[in-house]
């Protein structure tokens, strides 16, 4: 087989000296870091930014006129105007910093809720959103949570035996009555890419709203917004070399300047009086109390980072990790891949299941070779039960993995088979 790392156009062991701790040792064993859909590493530029934020120029943002607090503004502004930029969105004003991916969902949910009787994003009884059979929890429940509130009814896309959308009845799934479309641009479980024109196309002819969930996207592949035509896109910085604690709600501007706030409080308003308050326009009548300062900061070198390397590249690596892998397993009797096992339209997440042996077991297994993966039903439980699984096995490379890394995890497997075997 052509080397991976060969055919690769950056140089892999300069980017793995960026993070510290892939230097560090598990159980005796050089760490082999495959959770990376659940959270990635830090590179040291990250950390430096976010560290010399807070030593240097920390203090609250807006209305303040001391040097720290304008030094705080204007580095938190610049890093919504580097995310805008990140995602090839028109206007920086669209770019609504949130605690993270979870909170954005919720607050176009409650945005929907909280809208009055007659506004576009009011939704009552005879009005349907519509999710897909394969979302993460937090693009499912809060819809969930919405329907419940407003006697709207939740639709869903089902999926077929493959791993991917079954769209036969698309068209009646998404109809006169729908007033969003949720779903995932690539699954944190199948490792699925969708169909993203076909969706937004559908969702356009019936006047629904769209909101695309880019937390598997964002990090891995170039995403412009303007070009995949959705009106909302969400990411969460903790999965693309940011810390935890920040996520993106990307808008569209005249949607969120008229679309209800979501928490009620400091910054997010025009004028307020004992009687009633006005709101200001996006992205600050969604940030409401002192937001995520430092964590945007560190979000900004994140977005260098990965632009520095290259989007198209690091897709391209992934790529050719995850077809090695698939590749390895299906040589593997007894193991079977949950999702697509081929690499038309999917991302870097593989799920597999061991025959015979819980994936916990697994996954205690195979770290004590050293190998992080993650076990479970990786909050998207209806997927397991969908293909008749308890939960689980995910693999999940990312920019700084290697072919030998890959290899150690096939390796893993058949040491998991033969232990549990006996």
């Amino acid at each position: 087989m052509t080397s991976l790392l060969a055919a690769t156009t950056y140089d892999v062991a300069a980017v793995r000296a960026d993070f510290p701790v892939l230097a560090r040792e598990v159980n005796g064993r050089p760490l082999v870091y495959l959770d990376n859909a659940s959270s990635s590493h830090k590179p040291r530029q990250v950390l430096d930014a976010e560290r010399e934020f807070v030593e240097q120029h920390y203090s609250n943002v807006h209305r303040g006129v001391h040097t720290l607090s304008q030094e705080a503004t204007d580095a938190y502004e610049a890093a919504r105007e580097r995310v805008a930029r990140f995602l090839h969105a028109p206007d920086a004003r669209e770019v609504v910093f949130t605690k993270n991916a979870t909170e954005a969902y919720n607050l176009v949910a409650y945005s929907f809720g909280n809208a009055k009787a007659g506004s576009r994003f009011a939704l009552g009884p005879g009005d349907e959103v519509c999710v897909t059979e394969m979302e993460h929890h937090s693009n499912l429940v809060p819809w969930q949570m919405l329907c419940e509130r407003t006697g709207a009814t939740l639709r869903w896309i089902p999926l077929t035996d493959g791993g991917r959308l079954d769209l036969t009845d698309l068209d009646t799934l998404v109809n006169e009555r729908t007033k969003v479309l949720a779903f995932v641009h690539v699954s944190n479980i199948l490792g699925t890419t969708n169909p993203v024109d076909v969706l937004v196309a559908r969702a356009k002819q019936v006047g629904a709203l769209t909101l695309l969930d880019g937390a598997q996207s964002a990090p891995h592949q170039p995403v412009d917004v303007a070009a995949l035509d959705v009106d909302f896109f969400v990411l969460t910085g903790h999965k693309m070399l940011a810390p935890s604690g920040i996520g993106v709600l990307w808008g569209r501007r005249e949607l969120l300047d008229v679309m209800p706030p979501f928490l009620g409080g400091g910054s997010m308003i025009e004028v307020v009086q004992m009687a009633g308050s006005t709101y200001a326009p996006s992205p600050e009548r969604f940030e409401a109390g002192t937001p995520v300062i430092s964590q945007a900061v560190a979000l900004a070198a994140a977005c260098d980072y990965l632009d520095d390397l290259g989007l198209e590249r690091v897709h391209a690596h992934e790529q050719l990790l995850t077809a090695r892998l698939i590749e390895g397993i299906r040589g593997l009797d007894g193991v079977q891949v949950i999702g697509p096992d081929s690499m038309h339209l999917r991302g870097a997440a593989v799920s597999f299941a061991i025959e015979g042996v819980h994936p916990h077991d697994v996954g205690q297994s195979l770290d004590e070779l050293g190998i992080a993966v993650r076990v479970g039903h990786h909050c998207a439980a209806p997927v397991c039960r969908r293909y008749g699984v308890p939960a689980t096995t995910r693999a999940s490379s990312y920019l700084y993995n290697t072919e030998g890394e890959i290899d150690a995890l096939l390796e893993g497997i058949t040491t998991v088979q033969r232990f549990w075997s006996r």
